[in-house]
């Protein structure tokens, strides 16, 4: 079947006034700051759960390495089974209900890291953190990309890495400086203050479509596209009916998304970007900052280190913003893996010179100038734009399952990662590095051969081009 022309809100009587759809994603995307609180957690309290003075802990005594390993690992657990039950709960209750759905697991979560005395409790309440990170991180995308304009819907993406690096920064900033306690109860707050602001937020268009609810499909999109009248946004809301109603005339089923050329496509491309988003060793360097800088033996405090690293996550994060809307997904893409690639064989030399040569005076300054690249590397393109591109290329009736799918797969492998890192790390910390390093170059190489471009185009028009149709309006 022939698509139909594709009419965007640029083409309307007035232009659309991004301020609203800006609004409505940073409320969203503060589920997402919460969710970072969860990532960077373990890196200062896991100092204090590994203290021989267990004043400042919930526990009685010292945690091993072992159990160390799975209240690190643990919170993975959670968030790749969550998305198959978040996915589902999308397409019922819609997307807003079930992204303020989300912050009940966080609340528990931090609930019973403030009453645990026993290690079993903190390791339900990691759990429940991963199941509320699966839930937001399956949702928000998909709520972004369906509220945004084509033009702006690549820095409306972008903006989860941003939270998310921005909650980590959080709890690395304040966690060495407060109690065990204090920091559970200011982690607390954060999913509270989200419900607040995001409840008074439209639901999705799309969505509302797709249960023909379009009269309060329309009063949606006339709030994010800011006109007061109808008419600004008719042209518009016709082509969102018929992109629903075309695409909901066929019911999809999780087989459709490898039967279907589009859909196969389009996972592959979206599962190969999480995957190598995880193959990078993100959380590896998430959870174990403070440890990677006392191991390269640094100058500078392990604590402070952490920090810089967390303000540049947030620094090159707020970058990709301005980038995002400028660049080409794949060029951004492409530069990531590169200075990825080449920030992680730095550290491993770093690393093999210090452990294996024995020799630090000479590299003292590139851990912390190779983790600083790494971590722009990784904010400007493989932090947000995996999830941007999750956004995109889906109908709405098989968003919701391919969206679990690819969050399970982020969360699966993060879990392997993180995991088997401290393996990896005894045989010598420059071996995980430099693996790391070879998956980052053939990250490069998918990017290059098989990621499709999608920058400025519209919903339909991704959708033409992953089956290879011709539109010649």
């Amino acid at each position: 079947m022939r698509a139909e022309p594709v009419l965007t809100c640029s083409c309307n009587m007035e232009t659309p006034r991004i301020g609203r759809i800006f609004l409505a994603a940073i409320a969203a995307n503060l589920s997402a700051f919460a969710v970072g609180t969860c990532l960077g957690w373990t890196s200062p309290v896991g100092v204090k759960l590994k203290a021989d003075d267990t004043k400042d802990s919930p526990l009685a005594y010292r945690i091993g390495s072992y159990e160390d390993a799975w209240i690190s690992s643990i919170l993975a657990l959670g968030a790749l089974a969550a998305p198959f039950f978040a996915g589902p709960l999308a397409d019922r209750i819609g997307r807003k209900w079930t992204l303020i759905s989300s912050s009940i697991f966080l609340i528990v979560a931090f609930i019973l890291m403030i009453i645990a005395h026993k290690v079993w409790v903190l390791l339900l309440g990691r759990i429940l953190q991963g199941f509320g990170a699966g839930f937001v991180m399956t949702i928000i995308p998909m709520y972004v990309g369906e509220i945004a304009t084509d033009n702006e819907r690549g820095a409306t993406g972008s903006l989860m890495q941003l939270f998310l690096v921005s909650g980590i920064l959080y709890v690395y900033a304040i966690g060495p400086y407060v109690s065990y306690q204090v920091l559970q109860w200011l982690c607390l707050l954060l999913p509270l203050i989200f419900d607040v602001v995001f409840c008074f937020m439209p639901e999705s268009p799309y969505y509302l479509a797709s249960k023909d609810r379009n009269i309060e499909a329309l009063h949606s999109l006339k709030f994010f596209r800011g006109h007061k009248s109808a008419d600004n946004v008719k042209e518009e809301m016709t082509t969102i009916q018929n992109m629903v109603e075309e695409s909901m005339s066929n019911k999809a089923s999780f087989k459709d998304l490898f039967t279907n050329a589009g859909n196969r496509k389009a996972l592959i491309i979206t599962s190969g970007l999480v995957a190598f988003q995880q193959l990078s060793g993100i959380n590896v360097v998430l959870f174990n900052a403070q440890s990677i800088f006392k191991i390269a033996g640094t100058d500078l405090d392990p604590a402070i280190a952490t920090i810089i690293v967390g303000a540049v996550q947030a620094g090159a994060s707020a970058l990709t913003l301005l980038l995002v809307n400028r660049l080409a997904r794949k060029f951004i893409l492409l530069i990531s893996a590169a200075g990825m690639c080449l920030a992680l064989a730095a550290l491993a030399v770093s690393f093999y010179i210090k452990l294996e040569l024995e020799d630090t005076s000479e590299v003292l300054w590139l851990p912390v100038a190779a983790l600083i690249l790494y971590t722009i590397a990784y904010c400007i393109g493989f932090g947000p734009l995996p999830w941007v591109v999750c956004g995109e290329m889906f109908t709405p009736n098989i968003k919701s399952k391919a969206s679990s799918i690819c969050t399970s797969t982020c969360w699966t492998l993060g879990f392997l990662v993180a995991y088997s890192y401290p393996l990896l790390a005894n045989l010598g910390p420059h071996y995980a590095f430099w693996l790391f390093a070879i998956f980052c170059a053939v990250a490069f190489l998918f990017t290059l051969f098989i990621v499709v471009e999608t920058k400025d185009l519209s919903l339909q028009q991704i959708q033409d081009k992953l089956n290879e149709v011709r539109n010649d309006e």
